[in-house]
């Protein structure tokens, strides 16, 4: 059996799979990182925690990824969740599922998934160089030959490119990959932030920072027309909105943004009640309290950093009297808050997107192996490629899989 030399460029978690999946079916695998360790982002994420898969059924689980998920849908045949799940815990790392069948840690760490996958890389015989940057991946003749670093050359008989997009370029995720697969005739989607806060231009907005909504309906209105809702959690931010429900429809609302459209969102803050309903409790709090400052009898419903915004959409002045207060007031309370209108103006950078939509067309690579169709001996994986999903896990999964199935195949194929 020959023995190739694999070089993998990347060590994050599609780069540290890859690495160990190629060297564990005997390829002779150096992998090279920029950064002084490896795995950094892993070790970010899940605020810490790293949310590193998810319990949904491979149907639902791809369809968050949109129209692009029936791409992994072979990568995942061969390696997904209770592959994923076992290799993690059969190496010592306890999981635990919470909700939204979100998979993490037991322990809560996410440098605990860093020190698996480090310890395993190691064992399986992985040369690993720290601080090395790769500047160029070489071809001759339609085929990968290796890669420069720091002008000189290291031979190889496969590639696998496995650089990270451009969000929290603090880790290493500065985009050289892109730049890389472009150089040897790759195309490219327009790269954007994707799953990142949103910006509004109220400044009411932003002296809200610091307060989170939780069972809430978040509906992102694009031109006027509602595309999308969510439930769950906001957070106020000191320049916009971001959260969960934000987060995930920040995708529709980049590009819309980026088509300069108009986007905004449409908060209702009390969804278990309907207008009638939410209208009866209005009452009653006015009947019982009446006598008391509208702000006072308000903090019943709202928090109290919600209060001042509450009155001045509603034009109510905070000395009405509570106990003669108009229909028309009621009403127009109702009304807000089953529709609070936050305009958004933009979002934030790749320093803050949890991942980077766009990238490497999936149409370049070949599904089963992730191997470029371009150039024979190259393999693409994880973030560079033109895939991301909602949060819930499902991003680092497809690193994951991906990785491993490059890793396969380069050893093997």
């Amino acid at each position: 059996m020959i023995k190739r030399r694999i070089i993998v460029v990347g060590g994050g978690a599609a780069g540290l799979m890859a690495a160990g999946r190629a060297a564990s079916l005997g390829g002779e695998v150096l992998l090279l990182e920029k950064m002084e360790r490896t795995g950094r982002k892993i070790g970010i994420s899940g605020k810490g925690r790293c949310n590193l898969g998810n319990t949904a059924p491979l149907t639902e689980f791809l369809s968050r990824f949109g129209k692009n998920g029936r791409f992994l849908r072979q990568c995942f045949q061969r390696f997904f969740t209770p592959q994923l799940t076992a290799f993690l815990e059969e190496r010592g790392l306890p999981l635990v599922v919470e909700r939204g069948g979100r998979i993490f840690p037991l322990s809560g760490r996410a440098l605990d998934v860093v020190r698996v996958l480090a310890d395993w890389v190691r064992e399986c015989g992985v040369q690993v160089r720290l601080d090395c940057p790769v500047e160029d991946i070489l071809a001759a003749e339609g085929r990968v030959v290796g890669v420069r670093l720091s002008g000189k050359r290291i031979d190889g008989d496969r590639v696998i490119l496995a650089t990270g997009g451009k969000s929290y370029p603090r880790t290493g995720s500065t985009g050289d990959g892109y730049r890389m697969a472009a150089a040897l005739g790759h195309g490219m989607v327009p790269t954007r932030p994707a799953l990142v806060p949103l910006t509004c231009p109220d400044p009411a907005v932003g002296l809200m920072a610091g307060l989170t909504l939780r069972n809430v309906e978040v509906r992102l209105l694009i031109d006027g027309k509602r595309v999308d809702k969510q439930f769950g959690e906001l957070a106020f931010t000191p320049f916009g909105v971001g959260g969960p429900t934000v987060l995930t429809l920040s995708g529709k609302a980049v590009d819309a943004l980026d088509r300069r459209q108009q986007v905004a969102l449409s908060l209702d803050l009390k969804p278990a009640l309907d207008h009638a309903r939410l209208d009866l409790r209005l009452q009653r709090d006015l009947e019982s309290r009446g006598g008391e400052d509208i702000a006072s009898i308000l903090r019943g419903l709202l928090p109290k950093e919600m209060v001042g915004l509450c009155l001045a959409a509603c034009g109510l002045p905070a000395d009405i009297d509570t106990r003669r207060f108009p229909a028309n007031g009621r009403r127009r309370l109702t009304q807000w808050f089953k529709d609070v209108r936050l305009d958004i103006d933009g979002y934030r950078s790749f320093a803050e997107a949890i991942v980077t939509a766009g990238g490497v067309p999936l149409k370049e690579i070949e599904p089963r192996t992730m191997e470029s169709r371009l150039v024979a001996g190259l393999y693409i994986v994880g973030e560079l490629l033109d895939l991301h999903a909602d949060t819930g896990g499902y991003n680092l999964q497809a690193a994951f899989s991906t990785g491993w199935v490059a890793g396969e195949a380069a050893a093997t194929g």
